[in-house]
């Protein structure tokens, strides 16, 4: 595997904060922590360029949205929509400006992720033939409707596939890099970038029991040339003012962004799926904010998979401390959603209480 750039610095304010058998002790240490990244990213600077653009609407479960609030519920649709977005940042660096893609889904290619093949969105790939193109397409855009594929978006925002130094997501679940680190038997999309991924999260993938087999997408990493792939052993300062720190529990290996702008510090990953996931208590939607009420709940957790609850508990607390308050609205934070819950007419009954839109910062 490609060892560090020189320019990645180790974070070490986390460091033996989650050594304590106690949970609740692991929660404030996390805490107090986070305080002190905080400030931290601040001083270090801004990045010169930020940009959240929508890719896809998908459908997902509502139990596994919103982790247990609404398993005693009738009264619900058991669907949600979320909406998938890329992140593109530009960075400082001793060897230039660089370019980070942070979640960049290859869309069709990852609706071969079994779960999703099961629950209906894999037909899609299964309509061939000039014959069933409309029909392909109107399904598409009625169920997950795209906005723009990552190829799209690129010479919209002023890239070419050559500009990117690095991709990144907060876990693989469900992604396929084939198309863009390339292997073998296809060329890379992404000629020049190489994948940041914490080593635990890369080495699970490799060895996926059936639990965990249902989220990621069969082959996805197979066939990737070593050396595109950055294995990260600790929370890293990439640039001034851009971080990925470990936040363990939806998967082991998980990782956050972070990333300091002149509009605020935000944080993203698929830790919670809304606004309400991170401040409970203040949800419109009475059913969160019942469930906040009557269990003392902090965070809400996107729970498609538990491999740590407790620890992804924590990192969600770690996240909107990291974030802060969101200036649009200061009863929720601002945690970016890589998926985020977005209303739509199909599956009614949920609605974000607040909602980030697409937003550029800075100049490319």
């Amino acid at each position: 595997m490609e060892k560090y750039p020189d320019f990645i610095k180790p974070i070490h304010t986390f460091e033996n904060t989650r050594s304590s058998h106690v949970p609740a002790v692991r929660l404030e240490a996390v805490r107090k922590a986070a305080h002190k990244f905080r400030d931290e990213l601040l001083a270090s600077g801004t990045v010169p360029y930020f940009r959240a653009a929508t890719l896809v609407n998908v459908p997902y479960p509502t139990r596994y949205a919103f982790f247990s609030v609404y398993n005693e519920s009738t009264f619900v649709s058991p669907i949600i929509h979320i909406t998938n977005r890329l992140f593109v940042i530009r960075f400082k660096t001793a060897e230039g400006l660089k370019t980070l893609l942070f979640s960049p889904s290859d869309i069709m290619a990852n609706a071969e992720t079994r779960f999703f093949k099961r629950f209906g969105g894999g037909f899609l790939t299964k309509l061939q033939g000039d014959a069933m193109k409309g029909v392909k397409d109107a399904a598409q855009q009625l169920v997950a409707p795209i906005e723009h594929t990552v190829e799209e978006w690129l010479p919209l925002i002023g890239l070419k596939p050559e500009d990117i130094d690095f991709i990144s997501y907060d876990h693989l679940h469900t992604q396929d890099l084939r198309n863009w680190l390339g292997t073998a038997e296809r060329k890379a999309y992404f000629p020049n970038a190489k994948l940041l991924v914490m080593r635990q999260e890369w080495e699970s993938a490799t060895g996926l029991l059936p639990p965990q087999k249902d989220w990621y997408c069969p082959n996805g990493i197979a066939g990737i040339d070593p050396q595109k792939v950055v294995l990260l052993d600790e929370d890293v300062l990439l640039g001034p003012g851009l971080a990925l720190v470990r936040t363990p529990g939806h998967t082991m290996g998980n990782h956050s962004l972070v990333v300091n702008t002149p509009a605020g510090v935000f944080v993203s990953s698929e830790n919670g799926v809304s606004a309400d996931s991170y401040a409970p208590m203040h949800s419109k939607n009475d059913e969160i904010r019942n469930y906040a009420q009557k269990t003392g709940t902090e965070v809400i957790l996107n729970g498609n998979t538990q491999e740590s609850a407790i620890e992804q508990y924590i990192s969600m607390v770690m996240e909107k401390e990291i974030a802060g308050p969101a200036q649009q609205n200061p009863d929720f934070y601002n945690v970016f959603n890589s998926s985020q819950l977005s209303a739509y007419w199909m599956f009614p009954g949920i609605a974000p209480s607040f909602a980030f839109p697409d937003m550029e910062i800075g100049h490319l």
